[in-house]
């Protein structure tokens, strides 16, 4: 790659990292800072927000540093950390929007026992939830990785990730397989518990004109993202399981990164847009600004 290149991709990636640093920030701090925002889906979108920024500081600030190095190396010991804080982002994001629909399963299905059935207490667990069960499940799935003697250090990867160390590996991985697979059926056990919300919650919904609107206003948003974030998982395993050298890199590089790229800048954009409680609030910091 010719410096004149790497230049112009430190300055892509630099604009994309920013841009996806702005957005989920801008998003963050509107719902810390406005009370009224102070409701269970917007915490859950702010926690949503907040788990991309957790995912992309695992890789853009690595990568941008190796765009100005001539060596692009990292340690175990960081490419353990790398697979860990990237691995726990993917499943972290199935895992809240699963917590995400439930929560409008409950506003549209059930609109009178909404504010008994989703208490701080509740709130909280289900945050806690969505956070502590994908950090135990690729805690374990590293921890057994760890244990592995390998008998290589290239990945043909942009970034560190599991199939690739076990690719690597002397031993047999036949034990890191399975408990992979279980943490891969997790993630899937979310996927199906929203689908299953989803197909009653457009029954209830279409029964009426308001919760037709309803539905429309705060579960479009949250279909964008899962439809986002499903296809970018899809490409990532594609990419992890069957790329191969003959695929063109451009298009192997496109699919390493594009699990931290596309989820993380396009999700607060799509609620951003689309919720108008957001959208509003927003927009009234920005004239507050401008007027002063």
């Amino acid at each position: 790659m010719t410096q004149k290149l790497r230049a112009i991709l430190f300055g892509v990636t630099s604009l994309c990292y920013a841009a996806i640093l702005l957005v989920n920030g801008v998003l963050i701090v509107t719902i810390i800072w406005d009370k009224r925002l102070h409701e269970p889906m917007y915490l859950f979108l702010c926690n949503l927000c907040f788990n991309g920024l957790y995912g992309t500081v695992a890789f853009f600030p690595k990568f941008l540093y190796d765009l100005l190095s001539t060596s692009h190396v990292i340690s175990y010991v960081g490419c353990l950390l790398q697979v860990f804080v990237i691995y726990s982002y993917g499943a972290s994001e199935i895992a809240i929007l699963a917590v995400m629909a439930y929560d409008r399963y409950v506003a549209i299905g059930r609109p009178l026992e909404y504010h008994s059935i989703m208490t701080k207490r509740r709130v909280m667990f289900l945050v806690a939830f969505s956070r502590v069960l994908p950090l135990l499940s690729q805690g374990t799935v590293v921890i057994m990785t760890s244990k592995l003697q390998l008998c290589g250090s290239f990945i043909e990867k942009l970034y560190c990730d599991n199939w690739s160390l076990l690719q690597l590996s002397c031993n047999q991985i036949t034990i890191n397989s399975t408990v992979g697979f279980i943490s891969i059926l997790i993630s899937c056990g979310h996927d199906l518990f929203i689908m299953y919300s989803y197909v009653h919650l457009v029954k209830i919904a279409f029964k009426s004109k308001e919760g037709k609107k309803k539905f429309m206003q705060t579960c479009v948003p949250h279909l964008l993202c899962l439809i986002n974030i499903t296809i970018a998982l899809l490409f990532d395993l594609m990419y992890a399981r069957y790329g191969t050298t003959s695929m063109p890199k451009s298009l192997r590089n496109f699919m390493a990164v594009q699990i931290l790229t596309m989820p993380p800048l396009l999700n607060p954009i799509i609620y951003g847009l689309i919720l108008s409680k957001v959208r509003n609030n927003i927009l009234q910091c920005f004239k507050r600004k401008k007027g002063f």
